[in-house]
C-alpha cells in the first residue's frame, strides 16, 4: 500500500511563489515516474508536470519556466516549485504515482489578483 501526502499549499498573491511537497510510502516511489496534477472548479484535472526516477521532467505548456519538478528518491518526495504565480494557477494539486491507482489528498492554492 502506497500513501501521499501532500503539504505546503496556500494563499499567495500573484507573481509569488509556493513549494508543493509530497511525501510517500512504499518502496514503489524510486522506480516510478511521479506527477503533479490540478483541478481548478468546474474544470477537469490537469496533467502539470512529470518526473521520470532518472530525473527526466515534462511540463505542460502553460507553467514551463514558472513550476519546476523535482524529486528525492531516497527520501521519497517529490515537490513542486511554482514561481510567477498567475490566477489561473489556482486550483487543488494532487500528487500521483503514474501508472497506478495512487493519489495523494490533494492541496489547495489560491492565487489572489
Amino acid at each position: 500500500q502506497v500513501q501521499l501526502v501532500e503539504s505546503g499549499g496556500g494563499l499567495v498573491q500573484v507573481g509569488g511563489s509556493l513549494r508543493l511537497s509530497c511525501a510517500a510510502s512504499g518502496s514503489i516511489f524510486s522506480l516510478n515516474t511521479m506527477a503533479w496534477y490540478r483541478q481548478a472548479p468546474g474544470k477537469q484535472r490537469e496533467l502539470v508536470a512529470t518526473i521520470t526516477r532518472y530525473g527526466t521532467t515534462n511540463y505542460v505548456d502553460s507553467v514551463k519556466g514558472r513550476f519546476t519538478i523535482s524529486r528525492d528518491n531516497a527520501k521519497n518526495t517529490v515537490s513542486l516549485q511554482m514561481n510567477v504565480l498567475k490566477a489561473e494557477d489556482t486550483a487543488v494539486y494532487y500528487c500521483h504515482v503514474s501508472l497506478t491507482n495512487y493519489w495523494g489528498q490533494g492541496t489547495q492554492v489560491t492565487v489572489s489578483s
